[in-house]
């Protein structure tokens, strides 16, 4: 019987599912771990975007909330140096084995477009590049050398495709776990920088860090507060005791992989890489497709360009849309390591730009009369604020009737409980973040009855919320007889 020897469960729940599990598993599970060696257990929350979205690659105050849903990574280390990756899903389950000297060439790590390509050539195993990329990553970037390889079991609460970054808690609960095995010495933020590399550089996906920090560093009850330039955390947020935020999904799948995303982060950069130019920075080209801007007026980051500021100076004179092709051959790339510029495809540039720049005012606005004591007054403009984030995602083109009827529904309210609503996230799908006030739960349940009525889709209401990754810390546990 496996026994917790060191850390605290903290009597969640989950956790003691997952290691009842564990010491009682399913037949197909029967031989997977040993009887001889330690377990690790990394468990690790969503996110719910409250304010700040994808303004965080714009450089964006953001604040999210940790999920009381989470991602459980428990990790036995074996003697062969192979992954063995079982992951328990309510669609079936899914096993994948890789030996870890595919990660090698010449005795070196691989690079991680190499990687990349690996995991590409079966769509089925796909998934299996957050769970396996870390250990990649940790090899190249902490130059850790794996003597031994590990099985890995893999439980989520953490739906997907509802954009509240079941990736992140992948990610970052495998993290937790590998570190914890092998001896691997990670601050919270660090482990968030190295899982953002996991999914920028291996699975494929352009997204910020504010999901793999609200995974590793968000406290329960608390609206984590970051300057993403690059993430500066920030004291957390309490939330008052009188509100409260909820996630209802719009059954509508979201991928941050997926292609309005991608152009909509194009054109910001886009719009930074031409104020900069009107501004008169001094600009360095690098490689195809990416400048360097040597001047540090506005700290490199395009939400530090004042609303005021924007529409006096910039506005008039960015583009509505350009093609890549024009772009390059004027500007000849951005800032973003991450996107690339396809010549052929033309991208929307004022609207993302102005999102980036509003959007960072919006949610220095929101944290302030969060921390200055609430009235009815300040709850309706903290509504009107989220409605208002809602609009321009909208206007981005990252929107949907799904998430836009949850928001009017919200709106209908009229501030007698419900307060405001806005998409998260990625956008084009995927969760509706709600304002109430505390004891609301009636009216959400109103207002997704009513949604699944008029669309015929299931929903699904995230509430409460619970410790990231590293106020949860990890489990030992040994089979103690």
């Amino acid at each position: 019987m496996f026994r917790i020897i060191e850390g605290n469960p903290k009597n969640l729940s989950d956790v003691e599912e997952f290691i009842k599990f564990i010491n009682r598993p399913s037949e197909n599970f029967r031989d997977f771990f040993d009887d001889e060696n330690d377990i690790f257990i990394g468990r690790v929350p969503g996110r719910l975007d409250v304010m700040g979205g994808i303004a965080d690659y714009s450089g964006s105050l953001v604040l999210e909330m940790p999920t009381a849903e989470a991602t459980l990574t428990a990790l036995q280390k074996t003697v062969e140096r192979t992954l063995k990756i079982f992951s328990l899903s309510d669609h079936g389950n899914l096993l994948f084995e890789m030996k870890l000297a595919e990660f090698e060439s010449g005795g070196e790590p691989i690079f991680y477009d190499k990687a990349r390509e690996y995991f590409s050539q079966k769509a089925e195993d796909h998934w299996a590049s957050y769970v396996a990329g870390v250990f990649l990553v940790l090899m190249r970037e902490k130059k850790f050398r794996f003597s031994q390889g590990a099985k890995i079991l893999i439980s989520s609460k953490v739906p997907r495709g509802k954009g509240v970054s079941s990736s992140a808690a992948l990610e970052v609960s495998t993290m937790q776990a590998v570190a914890a095995a092998f001896g691997i010495e990670l601050s919270g933020k660090e482990t968030a920088n190295l899982c953002q590399k996991v999914e920028n550089l291996i699975v494929g996906a352009a997204c910020g860090v504010m999901d793999q920090m609200t995974s590793a560093c968000g406290v329960e009850n608390r609206l984590m507060a970051m300057l993403c330039q690059p993430a500066e955390l920030q004291a957390p947020i309490k939330i008052p005791d009188e509100i409260e935020f909820w996630g209802i999904d719009s059954g509508v799948r979201h991928a941050v992989v997926g292609a309005d995303y991608g152009s909509v982060r194009v054109g910001a950069f886009m719009g930074f890489r031409i104020i900069s130019e009107i501004a008169g920075l001094k600009i360095e080209n690098l490689e195809e497709n990416r400048v360097k801007i040597e001047d540090l007026r506005w700290n490199n980051s395009l939400s530090n360009v004042m609303p005021s500021e924007f529409e006096q100076y910039f506005a008039d004179k960015i583009p509505e849309k350009i093609s890549g092709r024009e772009f390059l051959q004027k500007y000849h790339g951005t800032t973003d390591a991450v996107t690339k510029i396809e010549p052929e495809k033309v991208y929307s540039v004022k609207k993302p730009t102005a999102h980036a720049v509003y959007e960072h005012f919006r949610v220095r606005a929101f944290a302030e009369i969060l921390k200055s004591g609430l009235n009815e007054n300040k709850l309706n403009l903290l509504g009107e604020l989220m409605f208002q984030s809602h609009a321009s995602y909208a206007a981005c083109g990252l929107c949907e009737r799904g998430t836009n009827l949850l928001v009017e529904l919200v709106r209908q309210d009229n501030g007698e409980n419900l307060f405001g609503a806005k998409i998260t996230g990625g956008g084009s799908g995927g969760t509706v973040a709600v304002l109430a006030s505390r004891g609301s739960e009636n009216e959400i349940k109103k207002i997704v009855e009513r949604y699944e009525a008029e669309t015929n889709l299931n929903s699904y209401i995230f509430k409460d919320s619970s410790p990231g990754a590293f106020e949860f810390g990890t489990l030992r546990l040994r089979n103690i007889l």
